[in-house]
């Protein structure tokens, strides 16, 4: 470890691996609400938060346990379809509080192209707010919808001890994965007519 009169202790969160400071040092000085993305091994949560003087203040949020429990969600809350719809969440709830714009803070998680990550910024794009970004870094629209779990659901359809065995998780909550891309489209119908009943 460096020691020395010179030697400054990084801050405690920088230590743990929690913050990099240099990098929210440049999204609070931009003066727009952070959009910020964070992953467990089985959730995506979203928030837009703005940094104020006595600390940080959430506008609002999402997470994607939600989807299950309000919007009948029957699929896994850790794939690309529940992302992307985590993310439309709280893009629409960010648009019911007036908000139009943000920046986008995925911590110290190491941006990957089409990932979970990216999913919930489309989402976001989709629900009509802007977020400066690159559109290399989105992922594919039928990735999102979960058409390659529907094409390798229909392909394992010939090996039936090889599809249940893969899907058991998924069969037990009554969907079945071929069908999880109308399963998707008919979530992302009832979280946009939600809002659009709030506003009528």
């Amino acid at each position: 470890m460096a020691e020395g009169p010179s030697y400054r202790v990084p801050f405690r969160r920088r230590r743990e691996g929690k913050t990099d400071y240099e990098s929210r040092r440049a999204l609070v000085l931009s003066k727009l609400p952070r959009l910020v993305i964070r992953r467990t091994l089985k959730h995506t949560i979203a928030q837009v938060i703005a940094a104020k003087a006595s600390g940080d203040v959430v506008i609002t949020s999402a997470h994607s346990r939600e989807l299950m429990k309000v919007f009948g969600w029957q699929g896994s809350c850790k794939n690309m379809s529940a992302a992307y719809l985590t993310g439309l969440l709280c893009g629409y709830r960010a648009n019911a509080h007036g908000m139009k714009k943000a920046v986008l803070d995925i911590g110290l998680q190491r941006p990957s192209r089409g990932s979970r990550v990216f999913a919930v910024l489309n989402g976001v794009l989709d629900a009509g707010i802007l977020v400066p970004h690159d559109e290399k870094i989105l992922p594919d629209e039928k990735r999102m919808r979960g058409n390659h779990i529907v094409d390798y659901a229909s392909q394992l359809l010939s090996d039936p001890a090889a599809y249940q065995k893969r899907f058991s998780k998924q069969l037990s909550k009554k969907l079945r994965p071929e069908q999880l891309s109308e399963h998707f489209s008919l979530t992302k119908e009832k979280i946009t007519s939600s809002f659009k009943e709030m506003k009528a």
